[in-house]
């Protein structure tokens, strides 16, 4: 099975055009995504045909849970379709341009259809802009359960207390399509223990589905710093919705502008949002490398019929 590793901002996947073939995906992830005996990923993507979009993207994370959506991972999967030549769009040369028609690619998700943008270097892609959507703050959106020490209200919940490690958190909860909780931190955060708190919040009670968790440090008006661990695969060098959620969250404090660069271990993702429409997220994204599965009739990967 013919694979391509991309990586945005260190956040890795490995892509497969699964329009004609079939496998057992989640025991594949696992499998592939391991960093010593597979090819090593934060989680695979999948290529499929869809009846509602230009193209379908499913992920599975490293742990084969599959996941709703990824930021990052749809701005790979935007450069792998185009330079494979899956997404049926002929785009310009030049840089800084997109599809001539200048119509956003759509995927369809779990979470819904996302539009894309790409911009090229000469053929290649280099830089991806995902319209990811309405920041959700409803419980049943996220979700998170009401019954947890003090009632969760209506509207964002900003300032939820959760103690963890005898530590207390002050959480801003929202969904980007998947679950994310946000702490904001006075320290540097790469003083802070998240290898210990990540799985417990990971995994809370008050998370059904559980979550993915933040811990961000304001800068200025501009930029924030930020650690992520993502639910199922544990501390990623970036995430793509965990900076639109920290965004949001930030503007909802009054923190930043409508635009803010955020600094993870594996570069800048730059969010956009005016408080009230669809989140906007961009940065780069590479192709590392090519290669073969050789393993793949033990993982039930077939042609379809």
């Amino acid at each position: 099975m013919k694979f391509s590793k991309l990586q945005a901002t260190g956040n890795d996947f490995i892509l497969v055009d699964a329009r004609i073939i079939k496998g057992e995906w989640s025991k594949l992830a696992r499998a592939m995504c391991d960093r010593h005996f597979g090819i090593g990923a934060d989680g695979l993507i999948m290529v499929q045909d869809s009846m509602c979009a230009d193209l379908k993207m499913r992920i599975f994370n490293s742990d084969g849970s599959e996941a709703e959506v990824s930021g990052n991972g749809l701005r790979c999967f935007t450069k792998y379709a185009i330079e494979k030549g899956l997404s049926g769009k002929m785009l310009s040369r030049g840089e800084s341009r997109c599809n001539r028609d200048n119509r956003p690619l759509t995927i369809e998700t779990l979470s819904g259809i996302r539009k894309v943008k790409a911009y090229m270097s000469g053929n290649k892609v280099n830089r991806v802009e995902v319209n990811m959507g309405l920041a959700q703050f409803q419980p049943e959106q996220i979700p998170v359960k009401g019954k947890v020490n003090i009632p969760i209200a209506s509207g964002p919940i900003l300032d939820y207390p959760l103690v963890v490690n005898g530590k207390k958190l002050t959480l801003a909860i929202l969904s980007m399509g998947n679950p994310h909780a946000v702490s904001f931190l006075s320290q540097p955060i790469a003083d802070f223990h998240l290898a210990e708190t990540g799985p417990k919040v990971e995994r809370h009670p008050m998370f059904p589905q559980r979550t993915n968790f933040e811990v961000a440090r304001v800068l200025n008006r501009g930029k924030i710093e930020a650690r992520v661990w993502e639910r199922g695969v544990g501390e990623t060098l970036a995430c793509g919705s965990g900076a639109c959620a920290i965004a949001v969250a930030a503007q909802l404090l009054h923190y930043i502008e409508p635009q803010v660069d955020i600094i993870l271990k594996g570069g800048t993702l730059t969010v956009s949002w005016d408080r009230v429409g669809e989140v906007l997220l961009s940065g780069p994204v590479e192709e590392v490398f090519t290669g073969k599965w050789l393993e793949g009739k033990s993982y039930g990967i077939s042609q379809k019929t």
